[in-house]
């Protein structure tokens, strides 16, 4: 049994203009490992390559070379892609139909017999939190999301081992976005593989165990959310600071700002934080707060996005 359920190799795609000899890279040279049972992030700004990735990843394009596997599967074959479940991010689905209709179509498609359609459907629509009313309701009918909700039940209807999500949460409130949370991480539990693009940076962090972060086609870093977001420092906050010691402390800083004479200042260890908290207690100025900082996975995306592309990997 293959220990990865996504393996891509290379993986680039090239899209050329038939009217001139321009060329565009959506997706250049990426390789990745996704093992099986785990939660991964697909991260980067508009126009990085996320959408063509995935397409790829399901044989909705093909690549110009490299190459896609899941489970051990050449994505192409017909058989890799039956173990998928898939919610786009701008689904559009019959409007006409009711919630229920629509899982009895897809999960006809998927090949589930009439029997086991029956007995999956309600389990879902309870699952994703959709009442009896929403489920004789016409989409039509049904919100934002709603619409979101029933796009889960509909990627899962076949109980997939992969999942692919784009965008779950997109135009779900707090509330309903916990509840998608709870319900992805009960599927990560019985050992699925949920690989998620999202623009919802704490979401992710939240959820996700494992990112890479494209940029304008390229890998520009992968590793655990852990690992990623490991740096820490003190943030030290300070009124009626002179203007000599604030010139003294600002030397040290890893980080510093002033906001209606508070002076905020981030120091990389905590001995600098002593250090500054020592200078400051010297010259009688007020300590506002002193307190343990943790960089987000959020700082760490626009530290990469802004950055140049480097093809770091962190363990």
């Amino acid at each position: 049994m293959d220990e990865y359920a996504i393996e891509t190799e290379g993986l680039t795609k090239v899209f050329r203009s038939r009217w001139s000899k321009r060329e565009l890279k959506a997706v250049d040279d990426i390789s990745i490992r996704v093992p099986r049972g785990t939660t991964f992030g697909l991260l980067g700004p508009n126009g990085a390559g996320k959408t063509t990735f995935v397409k790829m990843l399901l044989s909705c394009t093909h690549p110009t070379s490299g190459r896609a596997k899941v489970f051990g599967r050449d994505s192409q074959e017909p058989e890799a892609r039956r173990p998928i479940g898939y919610l786009p991010e701008n689904h559009r689905f019959p409007t006409y139909m009711t919630g229920w209709g629509m899982l009895e179509f897809y999960g006809a498609l998927s090949g589930m017999d009439s029997a086991s359609r029956r007995r999956r459907i309600p389990e879902l629509l309870n699952l994703v939190g959709l009442d009896e009313r929403a489920h004789h309701l016409r989409l039509g009918k049904y919100s934002k999301g709603m619409l979101q909700r029933v796009g889960l039940a509909q990627a899962l209807i076949h109980s997939p081992r992969l999942l692919v999500l784009d965008e779950p949460s997109d135009g779900v409130d707090p509330v309903g976005r916990k509840h998608i949370r709870d319900v992805l991480n009960g599927l990560e539990r019985e050992g699925v593989t949920i690989f998620l693009n999202s623009h919802l940076l704490a979401e992710v962090e939240l959820f996700c165990r494992e990112v890479v972060i494209i940029q304008k086609g390229k890998m520009a870093l992968s590793g655990t959310v852990a690992s990623l977001t490991s740096g820490s420092g003190y943030k030290v906050e300070a009124l009626g600071v002179p203007e000599s010691l604030e010139t003294e402390l600002r030397s040290r800083a890893r980080s510093f700002r002033s906001v209606e004479g508070t002076l905020e200042l981030l120091f990389a260890s905590r001995e600098e934080a002593n250090w500054a908290v020592d200078r400051l207690r010297a010259s009688h100025c007020e300590l506002e707060s002193l307190a343990r900082t943790r960089s987000t996975l959020e700082d760490v995306f626009m530290k990469t996005v802004d950055g140049p592309i480097s093809g770091v990997t962190a363990q």
